[in-house]
């Protein structure tokens, strides 16, 4: 799925109302900014989307710092972005470490990730580790590197938030991330189960927090665009062809496409389950069932 909207596009119903400028005039990450009515409504949606995610999964319980996973792409930039908004307006108490895990990706631009935070103020924290070298090693030739790239990759992250002192590890997945998650195990992997907006690591000493869950991925595209961010595209699972993942997001583009809105419906319904109307005996009690006879 490509995105091509620009950040002028933003700018034809732009003029002066203060709720545009204060838009703006936020933290320096929205410096450079559209000063537009259509770019504020967007980013007073996504801002939105992400304060009701944290109410809902009460992610600010016992939080006080967070490390932000930033990989490059459009939606850790929308995450770092709309988390900077909220707490420049007093509204998330806690403090932000952004951290890029450099995983040794031939022609990797290193120099944009740190420029760029420096250049809007946010602590950062730049970690090499040369897992690119052990996932074309260990993964045969025409298979996907996801799933193991994902893996080491995370394992890095907790070990880095847990020397930056932080109780959680942010990550940007948005609302197609868990759906097409969702599908890839419905079809593949024979379950219902999907990405959880507030997860417990297996060491039970860090949150995984996703405060996009609501968002929608081409809300975040417009964002990014808009903001101008200095994108890095992943030159390792980014090139391969007959992902499974990319067969779930055409198949769910699809059905949009036919059937507009069915995206939310889909993420509502997997916060409405009915287990006595399921198949898992393990989640509701079916032995227990009896008719009720009158004496």
């Amino acid at each position: 799925m490509t995105f091509s909207t620009s950040a002028e596009q933003f700018d034809t119903d732009a003029g002066d109302d203060p709720e545009v400028a204060d838009a703006v005039s936020a933290h320096p990450v929205f410096a450079n900014a559209p000063r537009s009515v259509g770019f504020n409504k967007l980013r007073k949606r996504l801002i939105r989307q992400v304060r009701q995610a944290i109410a809902d999964f009460d992610m600010l319980k016992g939080q006080k710092r967070w490390l932000v996973g930033l990989s490059g792409g459009k939606d850790s930039y929308g995450l770092l972005a709309l988390l900077l908004d909220l707490k420049w307006r007093g509204l998330l108490p806690v403090d932000l470490v952004a951290c890029n895990l450099d995983q040794g990706q031939p022609n990797f631009p290193k120099h944009v990730l740190p420029d760029y935070l420096s250049s809007i103020g946010v602590p950062h924290r730049i970690e090499y580790r040369d897992t690119y070298s052990v996932v074309t090693e260990k993964v045969p030739q025409g298979a996907t590197y996801c799933s193991l790239c994902s893996r080491l990759r995370r394992g890095n992250l907790y070990r880095i938030a847990r020397e930056e002192g932080c109780e959680a590890l942010v990550l940007g997945h948005h609302r197609e991330d868990i759906l097409e998650t969702f599908f890839m195990n419905f079809f593949h992997g024979g379950r219902l189960s999907a990405m959880p907006a507030k997860l417990l690591n297996d060491e039970g000493d860090l949150m995984v927090l996703r405060p996009l869950a609501y968002a929608a991925e081409e809300d975040l595209a417009r964002f990014a665009a808009a903001m101008q961010f200095p994108i890095i595209p992943c030159d390792l699972c980014g090139s391969q062809d007959g992902l499974q993942r990319n067969a779930m997001k055409e198949m769910l583009a699809g059905i949009e496409a036919k059937m507009p809105g069915r995206k939310d419906a889909m993420l509502r319904a997997l916060a409405h389950v009915d287990p006595s109307h399921l198949l898992d005996p393990k989640l509701f009690d079916f032995s227990s069932l009896s008719p009720t006879k009158d004496e």
